[in-house]
């Protein structure tokens, strides 16, 4: 079986050096790529109140790491942050976050419902003002869910996420090396990168493929498309982006074909 890397090139290694200790054949094809946006004067407005939010949400390393460099160049030190709650994606920004002797709360489920079932969310009432340290576009859905609740939402778009341009070139040469009867996998790990797989597509046409989908909103949303377009594709529904979860949906999918 071929594995599809599709994370973001510095978050791929660890998964494809699993997967190939595993026996699976991997090659990378990033969707996403990580932009840093200027520091300006509305982001350092928003770090300013920052004293007054209970918790701060983070949703991806990169996240971690303009964020910090943005606070020490607001001027804004963690003891002032120390009554915050924090809340990370996952594993991998909660220990990004760690670096920073910052305890966080990681959802079971890495992904925007994740986050909402957690009890700091759910059965907070004194949750008045959150932040969010985020890509643009990223947790609409999380924000809004928030928000009519009546929770005020301070909204940090500290980069932007975009699909490398190598990878439009990389996937009609990977599609020619792969044989007709090789069954494939492809990871697909948020809604922006199903769109810009979606997009590679239009010009290719992948056979009927199996894909590694992050939570049941995700899943849903493949689900909706496989049945607008009438195309034969499976769909497998990952709770986290771990390389142990992921071999093992692997391992039960050849188990049950």
């Amino acid at each position: 079986m071929l594995f599809i890397n599709t994370r973001p090139e510095d978050r791929a290694g660890a998964l494809t050096q699993a997967l190939s200790e595993a026996g699976y054949q991997v090659v990378g094809l990033p969707l996403l790529e990580l932009v840093e946006e200027p520091f300006s004067e509305g982001l350092q407005q928003l770090y300013q109140q920052l004293d007054q939010v209970q918790a701060i949400v983070v949703v991806s390393p990169t996240a971690v790491k303009v964020g910090m460099q943005y606070l020490q160049q607001a001027g804004v030190t963690l003891e002032q942050l120390q009554h915050v709650r924090w809340i990370a994606v996952g594993q991998t920004t909660a220990q990004a976050l760690a670096r920073f002797n910052i305890q966080s709360d990681v959802p079971q489920v890495e992904n925007s419902e994740g986050m909402l079932d957690l009890p700091i969310l759910k059965q907070q009432k004194n949750l008045k003002k959150i932040a969010f340290w985020r890509g643009l576009g990223g947790r609409q859905f999380m924000m809004q869910q928030l928000q009519q609740q009546g929770i005020e939402v301070l909204n940090f778009v500290l980069y932007r996420r975009q699909c490398p341009q190598q990878s439009f070139v990389l996937f009609p040469e990977i599609l020619n090396q792969i044989n007709p009867q090789q069954p494939v996998t492809v990871l697909i790990s948020s809604e922006a990168s199903w769109n810009y797989w979606q997009q590679m597509c239009e010009q290719q046409s992948p056979r009927a493929w199996i894909y590694l989908v992050l939570g049941e909103r995700l899943a849903q949303l493949l689900e909706k498309t496989r049945t607008q377009t009438n195309k034969a594709f499976n769909i497998i529904q990952l709770e986290n982006l771990s390389a142990s979860e992921i071999i093992q949906r692997m391992r039960d999918w050849q188990g049950h074909v």
